[in-house]
């Protein structure tokens, strides 16, 4: 059964390698989805000579680097792909954006213009992480530094939105990020939110440790931006090391050499297994709006995905989602 039809909104000069790597990130993810529309983001001299009958050009004068003050070059550059980008969902004219720009600008242009669902106290920077049992969704990994135990809760709620939409799980298991297992282990805030959770969040299994965050034991993992950011750039950080000195072992040697043709087709298909562009780049959670935000690194596959992951949050109508869960939400998240 196909696909229904959707438009997707991509910020053709976001990211490291822009816009190369954009258009051909973009032109494999149409090729992948007979019914998926793209609408490229930028400046006429990239964009206009771009010709595929299910990719339209919306002209954007400006662009924000990476190193620009997020809020201040998005109140500024409203001329900006990623503004104008953002302003497409806003106005019906695309269901979803995506961009591999700065993440910073990413979330104000989303903030400022998709504006916040009602009722959602921040939004939050979700991840889909590669687990030894199942892929899990982590979030907050940078939006929001500091919380308070209500706004974990609805973290919570979201990333099971999401568990839903995107990895297809129907009843997610959500798990709270602390030092031990007990509900008295912790931080005040752990606590109390452990609390709120246990009364209100179908699915909570209770506190999860660091071990069990590449251990896939749960569906979605609640902590706050800060924490949430170190545990992913730590995981990123191990990956880039095991499969450095695997390298490193397999090539020292003839006898090595050897034994790598042997085994780099299993390898090769461990580091796909572990790859996080598989799934797409990280939603913003809580806008009004499909918001992915890609890697700054993305190559044209991380493109793809990224473009992908925000057509299947649209046809899952994950906004509507969150939408309803926030507006069901119990007193005490107030």
């Amino acid at each position: 059964m196909s696909e229904v039809p959707v438009r997707i909104a991509v910020d053709a000069m976001g990211g490291d390698h822009a816009p190369s790597v954009v258009l051909e990130g973009v032109r494999l993810a149409i090729d992948a989805d007979p019914t998926l529309e793209v609408v490229l983001v930028g400046p006429a001299a990239v964009v206009a000579p771009v010709t595929h009958d299910r990719c339209s050009t919306v002209i954007a004068s400006e662009v924000i680097a990476m190193d620009e003050h997020p809020a201040s070059a998005v109140r500024s550059k409203k001329d900006s792909s990623i503004v104008v980008g953002c302003a497409l969902v806003r106005d019906g004219e695309a269901a979803g954006f995506f961009s591999a720009g700065s993440t910073g600008a990413c979330m104000a242009a989303a903030t400022l213009v998709m504006r916040r669902i009602p009722g959602v106290a921040r939004p939050a920077i979700a991840t889909v992480l590669p687990g030894a049992s199942n892929p899990t969704v982590l979030l907050d990994i940078g939006a929001n530094a500091d919380v308070r135990p209500e706004m974990l809760v609805q973290f919570a709620e979201m990333g099971k939105a999401y568990a839903q939409v995107i990895l297809g799980v129907a009843s997610p298991r959500v798990g709270l990020l602390n030092i031990g297992e007990e509900p008295t282990k912790g931080s005040q805030l752990a606590q109390e939110t452990h609390a709120l959770m246990a009364a209100g969040v179908e699915g909570f299994v209770g506190n999860v440790e660091g071990r069990d965050v590449p251990a896939g034991t749960v569906d979605v993992i609640v902590t706050d931006g800060f924490t949430g950011n170190v545990v992913l750039k730590t995981l990123e950080g191990l990956a880039a090391m095991f499969f450095g000195q695997i390298k490193e072992v397999f090539t020292e040697s003839l006898p090595n050499r050897i034994a790598a043709s042997v085994v780099a087709p299993s390898l090769k298909r461990l580091k796909q297994q572990l790859d996080p562009d598989v799934y797409g780049g990280a939603p913003l959670l809580g806008v009004n709006g499909v918001c992915i935000i890609g890697h700054g690194s993305s190559n044209a596959i991380a493109v793809s995905n990224g473009v992908a992951v925000a057509a299947r949050a649209a046809r899952g109508d994950l906004t509507s989602r969150i939408a309803s869960m926030i507006a069901d939400a119990p007193a005490s998240w107030e």
